[in-house]
């Protein structure tokens, strides 16, 4: 029983023709799918090394960027009221927001008379970019972006995130500060009053759930619908604020490790925080890559799991419709229009495009730099372009070969064997990919 359970989750639930089901069905199956793929994407991938790598990224950049916070929030007036919230951010972690916020002043003071400007401006800048870069990378190595963000735009987009965080901080403080404000100002009103106490309880799941949700969609190098990232963002908030009120109760719970280590116990505690919290937002970005790619997955497999023989056949396919697109002087196809052209599934279409560019077969054309509207066309003229040519550039890729004496081992059979091969590669350069 147990044996044919498994068997299902791994290869009977993705054989199921969603058209049978009735609509209810279809979702719990669809739901179903999302989650036993997010979770084997979360264990493969080996998300939890990630979080510990962003932990220590976030340790180190966590003072620069609150230091930033609280520059700002000086500059609105909100000095007092961005530590009461920062205090109320951290209420899991009392020692260690108090430990923060006395290095943010330490480090605003001197970095005032000057002392350590210039050093400690290029310590801001390297951790905070560093932190931003390593979140990029998870995210990208999520999404299986393999191209990273240009020069140009990871200047623009990492300067903006830099200057746009502690301002949204700041105004989402002042937000709660005033939703406070008017909740002290109408408690005889017993209409509004419960009404107004709901929606400050309410603004706290609301607010980390929208930075969960432009998170998953900005962060990563590639087009992220925000439908597709609302529900994960949504659950990673509540998470997080449930996590905070476990860590908050559970101080109870660890008074002997706090006799035993003293104050000190606040780091530890403080980097598993830091690291459940890492993990929380990981996996609802693996949710979310698995929401709009699903579709990806409509037959579990990849490239690695292809025969030599029917990869090359497959290519083969690929470069026919784009070589004559092209000579009939049509819009070049998208990769969502050759899975509709072959019927082969997306996800291969994708990993056999990204390895005929490699073998510079093709050439990625992107109207964006997320390459949302990227499209493919030929590399040369196609009249060129044959089957053998293709069949030669595709096992030729690679970076380096193993010099070995291979001329020892050479005898009539080999020198056969070799002959054979190039007869098959020249009567296929007959062919043109175009012509298939």
């Amino acid at each position: 029983m147990l044996k044919k359970l498994v068997r299902y989750f791994k290869v009977g639930i993705w054989q199921v023709q969603d058209s049978s089901l009735s609509p209810v069905k279809r979702l719990c199956l669809d739901v179903l799918k999302k989650l036993i793929l997010t979770i084997r994407f979360f264990t493969a991938r080996k998300v939890m090394n990630v979080a510990s790598a962003l932990t220590y990224s976030t340790l180190l950049a966590i003072v620069p960027i609150m230091a930033v916070v609280f520059a700002i929030a000086r500059g609105f007036g909100y000095n007092k009221y961005i530590e009461v919230w920062f205090r109320e951010t951290f209420e899991s972690q009392p020692q260690a927001a108090e430990a923060i916020i006395g290095f943010v002043n330490s480090y605003l003071t001197h970095t005032k008379s000057g002392v350590i400007l210039g050093i400690g401006l290029v310590f801001m800048l390297y951790t905070v970019l560093m932190l931003i870069s390593n979140i990029e990378g998870a995210f990208n190595s999520i999404w299986q972006v393999k191209k990273p963000r240009s020069i140009f735009r990871t200047f623009t987009d990492y300067l903006a995130m830099l200057l746009l965080f502690p301002v949204i901080i700041v105004l989402t403080s002042g937000i709660s500060i005033f939703m406070t404000t008017i909740a002290d100002e109408i408690p005889r009103i017993e209409l509004l009053a419960p009404v107004v106490r709901f929606i400050i309880d309410l603004l706290p799941y609301i607010i980390m759930s929208i930075m969960f949700v432009g998170l998953y969609v900005f962060m990563p190098n590639t087009h992220v619908k925000v439908r597709n990232a609302i529900v994960p963002g949504i659950l990673a908030g509540v998470a997080m604020q449930w996590l905070q009120y476990f860590y908050i109760n559970s101080q109870l719970w660890m008074s002997g490790y706090n006799a035993i280590y003293g104050s000190f116990a606040a780091l530890p505690m403080f980097m598993l925080w830091v690291q459940i919290s890492w993990t929380i937002c990981l996996f609802g970005a693996e949710l979310s890559y698995t929401n709009q790619n699903l579709d990806y997955y409509d037959y579990d497999t990849h490239t690695g799991d292809l025969s030599h023989r029917y990869k090359l056949m497959l290519s083969a396919m690929l470069m026919s419709h784009i070589c004559r697109q092209f000579d009939n002087g049509g819009r070049p196809y998208t990769n969502m229009q050759l899975r509709d052209k072959t019927d082969i599934p997306i996800r291969i279409v994708n990993e056999l495009l990204y390895e005929l560019i490699e073998a510079r077969l093709i050439i990625e054309i992107n109207s964006d730099e997320k390459g949302e509207s990227s499209q493919y066309v030929p590399s040369e003229n196609v009249d060129k372009l044959t089957l053998g040519v293709m069949i030669g550039r595709l096992e030729a890729k690679g970076n380096w070969k193993i010099c070995l004496p291979l001329e020892r081992h050479y005898h009539d059979g080999w020198s056969k064997a070799i002959k054979i091969r190039c007869d098959y590669i020249n009567s296929s350069n007959d062919i043109l990919l175009k012509d298939l």
